[in-house]
Parts: C-alpha cells; sequence; structure tokens
C-alpha cells in the first residue's frame, strides 16, 4: 500500500513539471522490463491463483526493480526538475520500503511450500544512463516511474488478496 500510494505521489509530482509532448512520446506501459510476467489482471483472476504463485508475483515484480530503483535513485539528482531533491529522497523512500517489504515477504515465502520460493527472472535491460538531454532524461525517468507505479499496484492488489 505505501509503496503504491509512494509512487503514485512520485508519479504525479514528475507530471506537474513534465512538458505534455514528452508525455505523447513515452513508451506503453506494456515495454515495462517487467511486462513478460504473466499476473492476474484482476482481483477476480487473483482469487483464483493459489496464495504461494501470488506471493511468488509479489517477489518477483519486488526483485525486478532491485536496479531499476537504483538507477531512478542516481539519476534524479541530474533531472531537470525543480524539485530533485525531494524526487530523490522518495526514490530513496521507494527503495527502502521496497527492500522492507521483500526482506517480509522473503520471511514469509520460508514457512510456505516451495512455489512461493519461485523468483521469476525479469532482468532490466535499460542499461545505467537515463538519457543526455533534458527531455530524454525526464521521459524515461517518468516512464520507468509510470512502469513501477503499475506494479506496485500489482503487489498491493497481490497482497491485499492475501490477506
Amino acid at each position: 500500500d505505501k509503496l503504491h500510494s509512494l509512487s503514485t505521489t512520485l508519479t504525479h509530482e514528475l507530471d506537474s513539471h513534465f512538458p505534455a509532448i514528452g508525455r505523447m512520446v513515452m513508451p506503453r506501459p506494456s515495454v515495462c522490463h517487467t511486462s513478460s510476467l504473466q499476473t492476474p489482471s484482476d482481483k477476480e483472476q487473483a482469487l483464483q491463483v493459489p496464495d504461494a504463485d501470488l506471493l511468488s508475483l509479489a517477489r518477483s515484480l519486488l526483485q525486478a526493480w532491485v536496479d531499476p530503483l537504483g538507477i531512478l535513485s542516481s539519476s534524479a539528482y541530474t533531472l531537470p526538475h525543480l524539485a530533485q531533491s525531494k524526487l530523490l529522497n522518495k526514490i530513496q523512500e521507494l527503495q527502502e520500503q521496497s527492500r522492507s517489504l521483500g526482506d517480509g515477504l522473503n520471511v514469509l515465502s520460508g514457512k510456505m511450500d516451495q512455489a512461493a520460493q519461485t523468483i521469476y527472472s525479469l532482468p532490466y535491460r535499460g542499461g545505467n544512463d537515463i538519457g543526455q538531454d533534458k527531455l530524454a532524461k525526464l521521459n524515461k525517468f517518468h516512464f520507468l516511474l509510470s512502469c513501477f507505479r503499475r506494479d506496485s499496484h500489482k503487489i498491493d492488489s497481490f497482497l491485499k488478496v492475501l490477506r
């Protein structure tokens, strides 16, 4: 819940300073590095997935974001954005929340059957550079953040079903 709330706040913050033209050229969420992972698309589908598999999906999504969140964190200070330090602080908070949630889910998965132990590999292949010019940096940063927001919503939904 906290992850999705934070990522939504960050996305809105970035939107307020993001040129409209940039949003038009931003890739679709189907291009996100995690889009190949087959996940339930709604609550009804999620309710039909075994708990161990839902936990595995949530853990896989969290793991897939370790490197991209690091890239967002290390590049936030280079953004041509009025609130660079605020963005950086929120990205670092996202990293910490993600790490903390991942640790908790790892403990929980250890108490479940083998399916919960599975983590699907979803490597990020976008490189460490978010771009050279101002618009490219904002565009890639915003795109990654939008992907994370989408995935954090999935994680949040899966965990609500698991409760």
